[in-house]
């Protein structure tokens, strides 16, 4: 029996060696709104309540409600922060909207451990907007990949949520056998179903639509391509670029093959030795590209946030559209928010659930009035152990 003295410090200890390196979770927390609660809540933007989408005919029953291993079920994971939350709820509230059946679809929501908002309030916020929606939120464990994660051409792609996608084979339950993986500045126009239901062949842990006329040599440096051990890596593959913003991953592959480790055995090298200058995509190209299944380029029209220097704006690639990706350094909620969109922010326009704060009173002396917070209980889940 431990003293009571010692249960403070030798308690948390021992969960913290339980708990597994890249998440934890909370399994449940009080309804009551309290004061510090409030305040950071009413720092974030504000939402309006989506609507309830429903299955059609034909959609396969689920329990999504009590399990995220029901076979009828498409898994989406996303990552969700207060900086990228208001692109986050539109990329939810897009899918929902264009799916056949949106109540078989379960979202796997990766916030991070130290955000300005806290995994419970961005819990919440997402419930009061899908109100009926299936979800779970891990809280990434940043600490995971800070050591790992060298300097970019773009500070914000240094952000160690950025690299969450790596660990998903170990935060998402064992029973997951495959995920598709969407960036929070993307909105689905199209059945999310039909992603979903790409086949991998020949063995192949990803799939994404590639873009082999880009010049593959632009993402790592002079020094990766003149050491001959390095480059040799490409030497059998016929590389072709892809974006890491939309991918459908084989969970089972991913797990058994240990990816997470060989993406990260790049990322240690690339800290002593600079061989690119983006920031979590040389890792995936250099350890996938040439061995990617192929996916239509309708799905990721991306690069239309521009350039990651200049953000200029972007027209869309010939051919049909199923997902539009603001990849890039401009992003739709910012550009329209400062009356300078580019042509195409305005295909995103329709999906933004945002709802400025309401003013009563009128004229110089109205008051300011906050939208009201009222929240049923909620779960975080995290890798397999729940703090309680």
């Amino acid at each position: 029996m431990i003293p009571l003295r010692l249960s403070a410090v030798v308690l948390p200890l021992i969960v913290c060696i339980l708990l597994p390196p890249f998440t934890l979770g909370i399994r449940s927390f009080p309804t009551a709104t309290a004061a510090t609660t409030t305040v950071a809540l009413h720092s974030l933007l504000r939402f309006s309540e989506a609507p309830d989408y429903r299955n059609g005919a034909g959609c396969l029953a689920t329990t999504a409600t009590t399990t995220s291993d029901d076979p009828s079920l498409v898994h989406i994971a996303m990552t969700l922060d207060s900086g990228y939350l208001r692109g986050s709820i539109a990329a939810v509230h897009s899918v929902l909207r264009h799916s056949s059946c949106p109540e078989n679809i379960f979202f796997h929501f990766i916030a991070a451990e130290f955000d300005s908002a806290s995994p419970r309030i961005l819990t919440r916020l997402v419930r009061s907007t899908f109100p009926s929606l299936n979800f779970k939120v891990y809280i990434f464990r940043e600490d995971t990949v800070i050591n790992l994660i060298s300097s970019s051409i773009r500070q914000a792609l240094e952000n160690p949520l950025n690299y969450a996608r790596n660990y998903l084979g170990d935060m998402l339950d064992s029973s997951i056998s495959r995920v598709i993986y969407l960036d929070s500045d993307i909105v689905v126009v199209d059945d999310i179903h039909k992603l979903w239901n790409v086949t991998l062949t020949e063995n192949r842990v990803i799939g994404a639509p590639e873009y082999c006329h880009a010049n593959f040599t632009k993402y790592f440096t002079d020094e990766f391509w003149l050491d001959p051990l390095l480059s040799r890596v490409f030497g059998h593959r016929k590389p072709c670029y892809f974006n890491t913003g939309v991918m459908v991953m084989d969970l089972v592959r991913w797990r058994e093959g240990n990816y997470r480790k060989r993406i990260e055995n790049w990322m240690e090298l690339q800290r002593k030795k600079r061989i690119y200058e983006l920031g979590s995509l040389p890792p995936f190209l250099l350890v996938f590209a040439g061995n990617v299944e192929a996916i239509d380029h309708r799905w990721n029209q991306h690069g239309l946030g521009g350039d990651n220097v200049n953000g200029v704006c972007r027209s869309l690639h010939p051919g049909p559209v199923s997902l539009l990706h603001w990849s890039g350094k401009g992003k739709p909620w910012v550009r329209l928010d400062e009356k300078k969109p580019c042509p195409l922010d305005r295909l995103w326009e329709p999906y933004d659930l945002f709802k400025p704060q309401l003013v009563n009173g009128g004229g110089r002396g109205g008051i300011t009035r906050e939208q009201p917070w009222s929240f049923s209980s909620s779960i975080l889940v995290g890798y397999s152990h729940d703090l309680l």
